[in-house]
């Protein structure tokens, strides 16, 4: 099947050489061609350029794009799609002035999702978990890595993992599967948290690597969770089973969790609502990049990342959802694209390309993924009638996405 695109008013993210990532002033810059095409043939962008330069090309579908925006997907590299039920209550205890860590100090929190998955079936937990994801991909998202994190215990991990695999099959999305080993100590280890972190090390990890789903060993290293000492000897566990970390790390407070995640050659450290001096210096001259995740700083009224500081000592960005049920109980990027720009500080320019192929980077794929190259995948999206591209993040409550192609099938 192939889909010729005519008559494009702006075509983003266009690349004659392959480009995997874009740091620090290389962000500022949003490559364009006004008035043009773009062909895909099967699942591939073959050929694009100005409607001047055009030649006839045969196609199965044709579509005209004119007065519209065409981009790459919207790659969400920091998601938690695979839960049970909600946390609406929560939200109202919140409303009525407790705190995040408070509801979590009488069972709320992690330990409420974990409860409510151990005892959902997996038919069930998939049946909710593709409903979000087809619901993602609607709003414009073509690549997500989905993290586990919310069973808590060997079975209802791997029960994750099996759900995540079964939705990286049906689904025509990117799925980038994260064994989320350690999210939170469960209340029988409360006082015994060495117990659990062997449990994780000795059984979980290799367990979950026998299934040979996860790419990647992720921590949530945070007061009151799990300490330096305890996610560095979680990381080394999940290195032997060939699983590369991902951290989430200062959201509340400064440990030392970024320098960490360098030290182990993390591909990324997420969240980054609290940061200082020594962290940017830390990501300085690694391959680790930092993600913003703002809307759970709308959510849950916490700091947001520094997103200036880190883009102008010349580093790259990313920006994701954390879609999950306790913090950012939403997955839409448009939305997540605006924040960046009214609450990040970022330019439209620099919160596209965080969201496309500096997010790809974050999963591994900006290889195949996030920008318009001869021989990428064809994950595009074709936006409603606009004059700019700046009306996608200036509309923060509307949907601009009127179609969206994932592996060159327009859904």
């Amino acid at each position: 099947m192939s889909t010729l695109i005519l008559n494009i008013k702006q075509l983003l993210q266009t690349h004659e050489s392959n480009i995997i990532i874009l740091k620090g002033e290389e962000m500022k810059t949003l490559s364009m061609i006004e008035n043009a095409y773009v062909y895909i043939d099967h699942d591939t962008i073959i050929e694009y350029g100005k409607m001047e330069d055009y030649r006839p090309i045969e196609a199965d579908n044709v579509i005209d794009a004119t007065g519209k925006i065409v981009l790459p997907s919207w790659c969400d590299s920091h998601t938690h799609v695979v839960y049970a039920g909600d946390r609406t209550s929560e939200f109202v205890d919140r409303i009525n002035g407790l705190s995040y860590e408070e509801i979590a100090n009488k069972g709320g929190g992690i330990l409420n999702s974990a409860k409510v998955l151990q005892d959902t079936s997996e038919d069930e937990l998939y049946d909710q978990s593709i409903k979000r994801l087809n619901e993602l991909i609607a709003m414009g998202t073509g690549a997500v890595e989905i993290k586990t994190g919310y069973g808590l215990t060997v079975e209802a991990e791997l029960k994750m993992l099996r759900v995540i695999k079964r939705i990286k099959q049906e689904s025509l999305a990117v799925i980038i599967p994260t064994l989320l080993a350690a999210h939170a100590i469960p209340a029988q280890f409360k006082s015994k948290k060495q117990d659990y972190i062997k449990l994780i090390t000795e059984k979980l990890i290799p367990e979950a690597a026998d299934l040979n789903i996860a790419h990647f060993i992720d921590v949530f290293c945070e007061e009151g969770y799990f300490d330096i000492e305890d996610t560095e000897a979680i990381l080394k566990a999940g290195k032997a089973f060939n699983l590369q970390p991902k951290i989430h790390v200062n959201q509340f407070n400064i440990l030392g969790g970024i320098a960490l995640g360098v030290k182990h050659n993390a591909l990324s450290v997420d969240h980054l609502e609290e940061l200082n001096d020594k962290d940017i210096e830390a990501l300085k001259g690694s391959d680790t990049i930092p993600v913003a995740l703002p809307g759970c700083s709308y959510f849950l009224s916490i700091p947001y990342t520094q997103a200036r500081k880190i883009i102008d000592a010349g580093l790259p960005l990313a920006i994701a959802t954390d879609y999950n049920p306790g913090s950012a109980p939403s997955g839409n990027m448009n939305f997540i694209v605006s924040s960046a720009c009214v609450k990040l500080k970022m330019t439209p320019e620099e919160a596209i390309n965080a969201a496309t192929v500096n997010g790809a980077y974050a999963m591994g794929i900006s290889n195949m993924y996030g920008s318009i190259t001869r021989g990428k995948k064809a994950n595009l999206l074709i936006t409603k009638p606009m004059n700019h591209y700046s009306e996608i993040p200036y509309a923060f409550a509307h949907n601009p996405i009127e179609q969206v192609i994932i592996n060159g099938q327009l859904l």
